[in-house]
């Protein structure tokens, strides 16, 4: 099974990605370091788009196991395209990640990686390619503790923070709780994946549960927290579980509108859920710099629960709101045609439908339907 999952990724690795090896010369470091950059699938073709920008840390040996991943989420659209960089860390990590022995920050050597990435790759990076202000940090071991202190910063230059086994520093976990009690401002939306597994280092899981226990225990509307312990996993074995579990956790609101979703968060609104609708895509454009088309599976969520709550007034917004991202469809004139049969106005209904007649059929929607629904309501009526 794993074998399959391997070939799996490498399919779409090498099927679609554009992976390229770019060397960096850095002052801080006083050495070139070797990057590997994939790019997504149709980057060439979007010229005026940007995309989220995900750091890999380890990068020598996380980087495919990322890429494959992204490759395959942003392939189902359940996350945006990404840029995905890994640094390869094979003959520095110890040197890249050393602490002070006194208040366990990033020293010598570590000071000045924390330097290269903070001050020269992020710019480097978004001077050749179209990054978003998106950016993820990935980091296992010694290197998930080290991206914590990215987190720190007032203002992180990462938004998503993936965790992986973290062997903590001193002072670590109180730290993080500090800064995760304290509310970012509402751009600031931060996401943390923590993960760790039954046959995982013992302190490193250790570590990890402790830490879990008590950033459950906080609330905080801007921290976007999620954490797996994996039965039967190793240090190593837990990577693969982990890196898919993160971006679904990561991108969770660029997805369509699952069942979850749909009970908990739209059902029991009191406002209208078309504004629900129109948030969620206006967070998306904020947070990651994708300007989504409303999927037509969101729209029949919506409309369901106009149904389920009787609250077919909104149903014209959803129309209004139909027609602009669907013109083509049939899909606008639907909804509208919905709000004038539910609201004691037949014959705008019949004429509604019949508007569709030039449009075109879409998921489920079709004018052939819509023609057969407005001739029923001419013989109901008699018009």
């Amino acid at each position: 099974m794993r074998f399959f999952i391997i070939l799996l990724l490498f399919f779409f690795q090498c099927s679609f990605s554009q992976i390229v090896y770019e060397p960096i010369e850095s002052e801080s470091l006083g050495a070139t370091r070797e990057l590997k950059i994939q790019l997504p699938r149709d980057y060439e073709l979007n010229p005026d788009q940007s995309y989220p920008l995900i750091v890999v840390f380890d990068g020598d040996y996380l980087f495919e196991v990322v890429t494959g991943n992204v490759e395959y989420n942003s392939y189902w659209r359940d996350m945006p395209d990404a840029i995905v960089v890994g640094i390869n860390q094979a003959e520095s990590r110890t040197e890249d990640t050393t602490l002070s022995v006194e208040d366990h920050y990033p020293y010598k050597s570590g000071a000045k990686f924390y330097d290269f990435i903070e001050s020269e790759l992020i710019e480097f990076l978004e001077d050749k390619y179209r990054c978003s202000d998106f950016r993820i940090a990935i980091g296992h071991g010694e290197t998930a503790n080290y991206i914590n202190y990215f987190f720190f910063q007032k203002s992180p230059v990462f938004n998503g923070f993936v965790a992986l086994s973290p062997r903590l520093a001193p002072f670590m976990q109180e730290n993080l709780i500090r800064k995760m009690s304290v509310e970012q401002k509402k751009q600031s939306k931060l996401f943390y994946y923590l993960s760790t597994a039954s046959l995982d280092i013992k302190r490193n899981k250790k570590q990890a549960v402790e830490l879990n226990s008590k950033i459950s225990n906080i609330e905080n509307p801007s921290i976007f927290y999620e954490f797996d312990n994996f039965d039967g996993l190793s240090h190593y074995s837990l990577v693969p579980r982990s890196i898919p579990n993160a971006l679904d956790n990561i991108f969770s609101i660029f997805q369509p509108i699952n069942r979850n979703e749909y009970e908990k968060n739209i059902l029991t609104l009191e406002s209208s859920p078309v504004d629900y609708l129109i948030e969620k895509y206006e967070t998306i454009k904020e947070l990651f710099g994708v300007e989504k088309q409303i999927l037509i599976n969101d729209f029949k969520a919506i409309a369901a629960a106009i149904e389920k709550n009787k609250q077919y007034d909104f149903y014209k917004d959803l129309g209004e709101i139909a027609r602009e991202h669907h013109p083509d469809t049939v899909l606008g004139f639907y909804y509208l045609a919905r709000f004038y049969e539910e609201t004691g106005k037949p014959k705008k209904a019949m004429n509604a439908y019949r508007s569709s007649y030039t449009l075109g059929s879409i998921q489920g929607y079709s004018k052939e339907d819509m023609l057969d629904r407005a001739d029923e309501i001419q013989k109901e009526f008699g018009y």
